[in-house]
């Protein structure tokens, strides 16, 4: 197929009544909300735009690791996304992991029925998984999902271990060699993040085989993130969809990303989540700076003691 632009003329034009862009989300469920679903529908909605969030599986896990994962039948993932499909307008899909080498035959059908639709997929790091299962998932995902994809997102060790293998020499591929690989596969753009470079800091960078066409250099922060890269990929997804061309939304997006690992938070016991909605939060502890007619407001929404017995 040939992967479609991902730039403003993709937008539908059912959207010029100003309703937010739509945007297919395949994914995991994640209880520890980290990432999967939960990281999908709050940085699509915190970016303006609306998750049709379709659920591939559901993880066993905390915020510290994935125990386990339970993969749904590919007719019922390819039942959910076909039947919002003929009612809603879909501008992107977003493919984050979902479990199956089925599930991915079943999406990438999806994908190549709407050969229209921009696709981003975010490759995550599965070394949780089984050996057997992560190279059946990977053989599918590289044979029937890349050729269908708009836009690879993914991190640079993550990347480079699964489409450059048997890299020569002592330096690293760069974002270019990871990109071209990438494109033999059929993926014309490729955003890889955290490139190591000296003094604690991380490059993140959009490329072709041909060029760089956008990059970002950010601090490396000392805490240990779950769900940075649904966060980052979803993030990318809705700023496409809204009609912002493709460099200037992964700019945005890792911007973005990068505010919301500055807020993130802890939790549980375990690793930091990035604060998708850092920008609803109060900037000060307490009310002080509100009115009086404010104050009394919001006391509306203060919801009284729990005094069921049992």
């Amino acid at each position: 197929m040939t992967n479609p632009d991902p730039s403003p003329s993709a937008q539908d034009e059912d959207d010029a009544d100003g309703s937010p862009s739509c945007v297919m989300v395949f994914n995991a469920s994640d209880p520890s909300g980290a990432g999967g679903l939960a990281a999908d529908i709050t940085a699509i909605a915190s970016v303006g735009a609306h998750a049709l969030p379709v659920v591939t599986g559901a993880y066993a896990r905390d915020t510290t690791e994935v125990f386990d994962h339970f993969a749904f039948d590919e007719e019922a993932v390819g039942e959910q996304a076909r039947t919002i499909l003929e009612d809603a307008p879909v501008q992107v899909f977003k493919v984050g992991f979902v479990g199956s080498p089925e599930a991915i035959s079943a999406i990438a059908e999806i994908a190549a029925d709407y050969a229209d639709v921009p696709v981003i997929a975010y490759m995550p790091n599965l070394s949780w998984w089984d050996e057997g299962q992560i190279d059946l998932y990977l053989d599918a995902f590289r044979e029937l999902m890349l050729p269908q994809t708009t836009v690879l997102v993914g991190n640079h060790s993550t990347l480079w271990r699964w489409l450059l293998p048997d890299w020569p020499g002592d330096r690293s591929p760069t974002a270019r060699d990871i990109a071209k690989a990438a494109s033999e596969l059929g993926v014309p753009y490729t955003l890889v993040t955290g490139i190591p470079l000296p003094e604690q800091f991380i490059d993140n960078v959009l490329a072709t085989p041909q060029a760089v066409l956008g990059s970002e250099k950010f601090e490396r922060f000392e805490a240990v993130f779950s769900g940075a890269g649904d966060t980052l990929s979803a993030a990318l997804a809705a700023l496409v969809a809204s009609g912002t061309d493709l460099a200037a939304a992964a700019s945005e997006a890792l911007a973005y990303l990068d505010r919301c690992l500055d807020a993130g938070f802890r939790p549980g016991m375990g690793n930091v989540v990035p604060d998708r909605l850092f920008w609803a939060q109060p900037e000060g502890d307490d009310n002080e700076s509100l009115t009086e007619e404010e104050a009394q407001a919001l006391q509306v929404f203060d919801m009284p003691a729990h005094d069921t017995k049992h």
